[in-house]
């Protein structure tokens, strides 16, 4: 017959199976569940960062062209027939200077329908080398149905639908380049009379979206509202030849995240609608996602078991003296199971109940040094250690969340650089060189601008949210900067030293700023001023 201590201490131990096998089933699921969210969170704002970009992208498009198009349709109230080729030519100089003023603008044209006059052609000015628009001669669409939406589709579609219209990538008949189009129609006396529009250069886009990465086999790619795929990574999308690869089976559905195969591989994806009619996804392989928190599973079984046998041993021995430790020792686990890592735990004894306590402190210091190193990745840019577009979104997201509490407007300015040369240093002395380039950019803006937190949002650009002193005296700072880069160039012995930053600042004002991202637009839009106005007077500096 087994004796009482045998006894309890079957139970202790049957006991402390069953718990570590609960804290272990919990922490597994926790973990998981943890893991998959995250990795839902960071797919999601990844997307919504691609997605700010290139709406932000098609809606300056957008401006330039409904702008002329709003001129030139007031300037033909009234107007006689007579007078058409009068009206038409004057929109040549104002459309010329919005298309310059927009990026990865291919052409423009302002092409009038042969039904009305068959001696007014209109223009179309074409900028296919980067070195400036020149005037191409016109298709002519006397040749064609205008009424076929089939054929000269920048033409057509806009007239039969009677609206400004995003068309898909297609293959330009005289220039054979895959662009994608903005057009707008223009009325006469309530009639058609022709189509404004803006050609802009496909591979703009599939730059904005090949930059966007996530670990190392994520990617993003674009499709219409129907699953034709405009651009993938993986697929020949070289501007010469129409691709009809359709997308993927499970692809189009209208749930946010989906889950899809590709490739015989099984992928997660983040969709987002872009504000032209089509549609951005990131994916990234789910075997990818549930590497990391799997292997903490892993490890957190393995720490589980070994704790397991631990106690075991230490039941048989002491189970009159385990009680009180364990029970400090369960009370942890369930803190940690809450994402509690701050624990006390008082049991100091050097003996196997201390031994268990230590090994529980270092899984916790080591869960918490993970998971800090984790958000640190995500959150803070490689190469120049700055915080990353990631950071900034967030920070703009608290700034909005701020603005919408009730009470007093948030005070806040945002800055906005550009490195002015990176391109030409990559060029003619290399990436590496082109790398220093931005760490001395970036040290330049951390050291000026110290009390404010710095963010890389893009290849080249960055972004301060200027706050208390750095707010009141951002003129001064501003001012500093300037001198710095000049002090930075006098000393500098080679080119990839010479630091050239554009800036532009911009000021939250809640009647003028509907959201707080308004703000940062209207930053970008001074710093890229400020790069025009710096550009004239180096031209000017020259011809003296």
């Amino acid at each position: 017959m087994n004796s009482i201590k045998t006894k309890i201490t079957m139970l202790t131990v049957c006991a402390a199976i069953i718990s570590a096998g609960i804290a272990a089933a919990i922490g597994v699921i926790s973990i998981r569940n943890i893991g998959r969210s995250d990795a839902d969170k960071m797919l999601l704002l990844l997307c919504r960062t691609g997605e700010y970009h290139l709406d932000s992208y098609f809606e300056s498009v957008e401006q330039s062209v409904e702008t002329v198009a709003g001129l030139v349709q007031e300037g033909l109230e009234g107007v006689p027939y007579e007078q058409l080729g009068n009206q038409v030519e004057r929109s040549r100089s104002l459309f010329g200077n919005a298309a310059l003023q927009t990026a990865g603008v291919l052409t423009y044209y302002f092409r009038v329908d042969p039904e009305v006059t068959d001696t007014t052609k209109g223009f179309w000015y074409t900028n296919l080398d980067g070195r400036g628009f020149t005037e191409h001669e016109v298709t002519d669409i006397s040749l064609y149905d205008t009424n076929d939406v089939t054929r000269l589709v920048w033409f057509t579609v806009p007239k039969a639908t009677g609206k400004a219209i995003w068309l898909p990538p297609y293959i330009t008949d005289n220039l054979d380049v895959r662009v994608i189009s903005y057009n707008v129609p223009i009325y006469w006396d309530g009639r058609f009379l022709g189509v404004i529009g803006i050609e802009i250069d496909y591979e703009t886009v599939v730059r904005e979206v090949s930059d966007i990465r996530l670990y190392d086999h994520g990617y993003a790619f674009i499709t219409d509202d129907k699953g034709k795929l405009i651009y993938h990574p993986y697929l020949d999308v070289s501007g010469q030849k129409e691709n009809r690869e359709e997308a993927p089976e499970g692809l189009i559905d209208e749930e946010t995240y989906i889950h899809y195969t590709y490739r015989n591989q099984q992928k997660l994806g983040v969709w987002l609608p872009l504000s032209n009619g089509m549609r951005l996804f990131v994916a990234v392989p789910s075997a990818e996602l549930n590497n990391e928190w799997l292997r903490m599973i892993r490890e957190v079984l393995a720490v589980s078991t070994f704790v397991l046998l631990v106690v075991s041993i230490l039941a048989m021995r002491y189970a009159d003296h385990l009680t009180k430790p364990l029970l400090e020792l369960t009370a942890a686990a369930e803190q940690v199971d809450r994402g509690n890592y701050d624990l006390v735990l008082h049991y100091g004894r050097k003996d196997e109940v201390g031994a268990l306590t230590g090994t529980f402190k270092r899984l916790v210091e080591h869960l918490r040094e993970h998971i800090s190193d984790l958000n640190e990745r995500v959150y803070i840019d490689a190469l120049t250690s700055v915080r990353n577009k990631g950071a900034y979104a967030d920070a703009i997201q608290e700034l909005q969340d701020q603005r919408d509490l009730p009470g007093e407007e948030p005070v806040f300015g945002v800055g906005v650089f550009d490195c002015d040369n990176l391109k030409t240093i990559n060029d003619r002395y290399g990436h590496d060189k082109g790398d220093e380039y931005l760490k001395a950019a970036s040290g330049l803006i951390c050291r000026v601008f110290s009390r404010s937190p710095v963010y890389r949002i893009g290849g080249d650009e960055f972004a301060v949210i200027l706050e208390g002193e750095d707010y009141e005296n951002r003129e001064e700072l501003l001012r500093q900067f300037e001198e710095a880069q000049k002090e930075i160039c006098k000393k500098a012995e080679n080119e990839w030293q010479k630091v050239s930053v554009t800036a532009g600042i911009a000021v939250f004002d809640p009647e003028q700023d509907l959201y707080v991202i308004d703000t940062m637009r209207r930053a970008d839009k001074m710093m890229y001023h400020n790069k025009r106005l710096r550009k004239t007077l180096r031209g000017c500096e020259g011809n003296e």
